[in-house]
């Protein structure tokens, strides 16, 4: 199977010349750049949304009992409880900020990828200009390292200390380990991973999307095909809000309808997979792949001309 990945990638090398584009093999799910401004209009919108109305709510609901009531102290508390939560929500208010503002500053470096040497001097910045251990660069350095080397990006998310950080970031942490995981053919300890996710913790579509793709992926592997359709039923790929999620949705997709039986639903998918980039099924190709999936991948994979149809299978 690796033999035929190899003979995948040389083809397209040679269609793209000496350009250093980024492997779609290395990076069946989404990166970084797939996601939102986290200083966008909508998303401090969202926020302020979220945080206002409720606080709102507080401050007419104290004020009504605080004006009916004749106790002192029964007014002073009235009035306090939603002045504390105010103080609390500005403080978390400029925390998110902060967080964003970091978040834009290393996705302004991701952007500027293209070649290895690029790869090697956006690491070189992560590390002058973010401390050791910050989550944001430690989550670009991964997806950096992970074009040339999914065990290395490994290691490196796994300088994240899931009990001490927040429970989305450890999320996040966790999903991108997973899909590392799933890349390499071990399912179990991807398995592990993704039923620590709590997908009802995060409020951005994307962000939520792909990482019910990885847990569905990892789901369907290791035998709980169920949740995984259940899952990924309540994402849509074909909304524009995933456009840039399709091939690790239709992915997971695969893998649940290949472990369920459903030959038709595959075949769909994988079809959809294709015509968006054929390269993209040769992540079927890889050790612990369910025989049928191997085998509607590898047939598509012939008929699009990017490989000889004379290729050996070998067997993990």
């Amino acid at each position: 199977m690796a033999k035929e990945t190899r003979k995948l990638r040389r083809a397209q090398e040679r269609e793209a010349g000496d350009k250093d584009e980024r492997d779609p093999l290395k990076r069946p799910f989404a990166n970084a750049g797939a996601m939102p401004d986290p200083l966008g209009r909508e998303q401090m919108r969202a926020l302020l949304l979220r945080l206002g109305l409720p606080l709102l709510a507080i401050w007419v609901v104290c004020s009504l009992v605080a004006g009916v009531v004749y106790s002192e102290t029964v007014k002073v508390v009235m009035i306090a409880i939603p002045a504390l939560l105010t103080v609390a929500a500005i403080g978390l208010v400029v925390w998110v900020l902060r967080q964003a503002k970091k978040a834009r500053g290393v996705a302004s470096i991701l952007q500027k990828v293209e070649t290895s040497e690029d790869r090697k001097a956006a690491i070189s910045e992560l590390e002058a200009s973010y401390k050791k251990g910050d989550p944001a660069a430690v989550f670009a350095r991964a997806q950096l390292e992970l074009q040339e080397d999914p065990r290395k990006a490994l290691a490196t998310l796994e300088q994240i200390d899931l009990t001490k950080v927040m429970a989305p970031i450890a999320d996040e942490a966790r999903s991108q380990r997973a899909m590392i995981h799933l890349m390499l053919g071990e399912v179990n300890l991807a398995r592990q991973l993704v039923d620590g996710v709590d997908l009802s913790r995060h409020q951005d579509a994307r962000s939520r999307a792909m990482m019910a793709a990885v847990c569905s992926e990892a789901w369907a592997r290791s035998g709980s095909a169920k949740k995984s359709l259940e899952t990924l039923g309540l994402f849509d790929p074909e909304e524009s809000t995933f456009e840039q999620l399709r091939p690790q949705l239709y992915r997971a997709w695969a893998f649940a309808y290949a472990q369920t039986g459903d030959s038709k639903g595959m075949r769909r998918v994988l079809k959809k997979l294709a015509n968006q980039d054929v390269r993209l099924l040769a992540g079927f190709l890889v050790k612990r792949t369910h025989p049928l999936l191997q085998k509607e991948a590898k047939k598509l994979i012939e008929q699009s001309g990017v490989v000889p149809r004379r290729m050996t299978m070998q067997r993990s």
